[in-house]
């Protein structure tokens, strides 16, 4: 049975759709996701998507897993951001949440993982060519409690980066709502460094999905939809993509 929205709306070109809880969020979400996936599909051999690694994005994950008819094997995955300074393997890793998650429950065509244990420019070179191949069909993004989009934190984020790829410091809100989230214990814990896809790659993708439930993100939706544009709240420049959805709760609209 298809998800009711609360409420629906556009802010400039931003669609935006309110949900009850964040597990209708994620269902109608993930049912759109499906419905595009399918009808590009339909008209070309393969499609490219990108996916976020965040506690905002479990309800989404889970119910996209369910829908019936998604032909992965034409699928090449990739992911935004990943920490700098962890182990290999190390359970905080996002590429470690996404393969739990996604990439190894459906035999996606290819994923390709950022490596942050190899010297970080040839990194950041080695990713961004693979994202430059070929368009980006889509993206399945959330909103930090900071406005970040990927790890494009307020002092770090430039809607006119000249890279699709980049190393960046965390700044002190980043890092303290992965404790919040309950990524890591304590804050010394955090790793204070990371590889970040940047916004002019996020904003590449031909159709951009953001989920975003939880009180803890309601000021970071509030700056996204009615604050200037600026990289303060470097979430605020989704009102200018061509085709991209926001998803939110009751709790965080």
């Amino acid at each position: 049975m298809e998800v009711q929205t609360v409420l629906s709306s556009h802010v400039e070109k931003l669609s935006v759709q309110v949900f009850s809880d964040r597990k209708s969020l994620g269902k109608a979400a993930a049912a759109q996701v499906a419905a595009v996936v399918k009808e590009l599909l339909s008209s070309q051999n393969e499609i490219r998507m990108i996916f976020a690694a965040a506690p905002s994005q479990n309800e989404f994950l889970e119910e996209l897993l369910l829908i019936d008819g998604i032909d992965w094997t034409r699928i090449t995955a990739f992911h935004m951001d990943e920490y700098i300074g962890l182990p290999a393997g190390a359970p905080q890793m996002f590429s470690a949440f996404l393969r739990h998650r996604l990439f190894e429950k459906v035999p996606f065509a290819s994923v390709h993982l950022i490596d942050s244990t190899n010297l970080i420019k040839a990194e950041c070179d080695r990713y961004e060519a693979l994202l430059q191949e070929k368009p980006i069909d889509i993206v399945c993004l959330g909103i930090g409690e900071n406005g970040h989009i990927a790890f494009n934190d307020p002092p770090v984020a430039d809607f006119g980066d000249r890279s699709w790829v980049k190393p960046v410091e965390l700044d002190l809100a980043c890092r303290l709502q992965q404790v919040n989230d309950g990524c890591f214990t304590a804050l010394e814990d955090v790793p204070t460094h990371a590889i970040t896809l940047t916004i002019p790659a996020l904003l590449s993708g031909a159709h951009l999905f953001c989920m975003v439930p939880g009180q803890n993100k309601r000021e970071a939706v509030r700056r996204t939809l009615y604050e200037p544009i600026s990289t303060s709240c470097p979430a605020s420049i989704l009102r200018h993509h061509s085709s991209c959805r926001l998803y939110v709760d009751l709790d965080s609209y």
